[in-house]
């Protein structure tokens, strides 16, 4: 039985392969409302904007990235049910994201509510008796217990685990996750950046020992293609996940969408919006947000608190929600004629694709330009309206050699952290880069007053 498989054409992988066990495992989760749900919530956001091939969804990610963790649970010899476990953690990683993935977590005071505390609630529909009895119906030889669902959610929730090697393959700088997220992202993109030899990669994998037990690392052999697999996501995250006019335009969204929220519950204009799911849960997001911005870092207790009441509440509407609801509002604002209100003019902009101007501003000191972009905005706001001018900014870090490093064998057997091994894994550990620039709506990018702006901006020095 073993030797059927089941196979997924996909432009990424090829050809798929999964045996009749491995499908056994999977398909009642694929199968979920759930996690069909994916299918209508693209993996970049409004990446499509720029790149117009990147419309590809979580659904594609997620049935990719469990491919890759069977591939790699096959080379470093996992038991069968330690298999099933990292591929259906894989498949529901990121059963969470709201529409347009993590834009959507703009729209809550300081991205407080992300799509990680959603996840549990999502769990929790599998996580029941009905379910566990058709899933084991379906798998006499490999059934799913609550003691194995709750390893599962652990992993997926980045909580240790009693075999640390399986909770890298769902999570860590070597997951299963990036594997197959840079390769996807960079082939519907249109680029070459994400590229790295993926089968190469899992070859040189190996269980290795360290201190805290078993963990997933790689041979001497794959130290070059772990330097390029970093530096690709390096250079992804430089040029596609922080894409200034990505980021611009999702910063648009959430603006929409905030704004759009302060509005539905007193004004008429929107009572058609105000009657949807999308607009009862951004009513309930703006309450949400009045209720805990006010509060200081010494009220954490009750911040969570108003957290959970806020995710008990509103996860009916939250899994409902998809990036079609966001399009049709924008399409219902940008047609209402009534350049009034804030989030219609965000909305014909992002409908007609009016592209803000870029302002990049990497080097200056990011203080000094927030307090003067303050000052400017406080002086002309009878001119200029808040979202029309702003500044954004994006650290990262391509790999942290600190935190848990990836760890590597060398041809003795000795065990070390790859950037003892490796020149330049060494030299970008733990270094943090900036994007940063000003965004500005086309409709004012011309004004003089705005252009001094600018100009008095870039001649702020810039900071080492």
């Amino acid at each position: 039985m073993n030797n059927v498989f089941h196979v997924i054409k996909d432009p990424v992988h090829g050809t798929m392969q999964f045996t009749s066990a491995e499908d056994s495992w999977i398909k009642p989760f694929v199968d979920s409302p759930n996690f069909q749900r994916l299918r209508h919530i693209k993996q970049l956001g409004l990446g499509d904007f720029i790149f117009p091939g990147a419309v590809h969804t979580r659904f594609n990610h997620c049935l990719g990235c469990c491919y890759v963790a069977s591939q790699v649970a096959h080379k470093v010899g996992l038991a069968d049910e330690e298999r099933q476990l990292v591929m259906i953690s894989c498949l529901l990683h990121d059963i969470g994201h709201g529409p347009f993935s993590h834009a959507f977590e703009g729209i809550f005071h300081e991205k407080m509510i992300r799509h990680e505390a959603w996840t549990p609630y999502f769990l929790a529909d599998y996580g029941t008796h009905d379910f566990f009895l058709q899933y084991n119906r379906l798998n006499p030889r490999y059934h799913l217990t609550e003691e194995k669902f709750h390893t599962i959610a652990q992993m997926i929730m980045h909580k240790p685990v009693a075999k640390g090697v399986l909770a890298d393959i769902v999570s860590s700088q070597l997951d299963a996750d990036r594997l197959d997220y840079l390769l996807r992202d960079s082939h519907f993109c249109g680029v070459r950046y994400g590229e790295f030899d993926f089968r190469w990669m899992v070859h040189c994998m190996a269980i290795v020992e360290s201190k805290e037990g078993e963990r997933l690392g790689i041979t001497h052999k794959g130290i070059g293609v772990v330097e390029h697999y970093l530096m690709a996501r390096r250079l992804m995250t430089r040029n596609i996940y922080h894409s200034q006019k990505k980021l611009a335009l999702e910063h648009f969204l959430v603006q929409l969408l905030a704004l759009l929220a302060e509005s539905l519950e007193q004004s008429t204009l929107f009572n058609n919006i105000k009657r949807t799911r999308l607009g009862q849960f951004l009513i309930a997001a703006n309450q949400f947000n009045n209720a805990v911005a006010p509060l200081k870092n010494s009220q954490a207790k009750k911040v969570e608190e108003r957290k959970y009441v806020f995710l008990e509440e509103n996860y009916s509407s939250y899994k409902e929600l998809c990036d079609y609801d966001v399009f049709a509002l924008i399409k219902q604002l940008s047609g209402m004629g009534d350049d009034n209100h804030p989030a219609i003019q965000i909305a014909s902009r992002l409908q007609n694709r009016e592209m803000p101007k870029i302002v990049r501003l990497d080097h200056v000191d990011v203080k000094l330009v927030e307090s003067e972009l303050r000052a400017f905005k406080s002086k002309h706001k009878n001119k200029y309206q808040d979202w029309q001018l702003s500044f954004i900014q994006t650290p990262h870090r391509s790999y942290s050699g600190e935190e848990d490093p990836i760890l590597a064998i060398n041809e003795q057997g000795a065990i070390k952290p790859i950037g003892d091994f490796s020149i330049m894994i060494n030299a970008i550990s733990d270094k943090l880069e900036h994007i940063a620039f000003l965004s500005i709506d086309k409709k004012i990018a011309d004004d003089t007053k705005i252009t001094e702006f600018i100009q008095h901006l870039q001649g702020i020095p810039s900071v080492a």
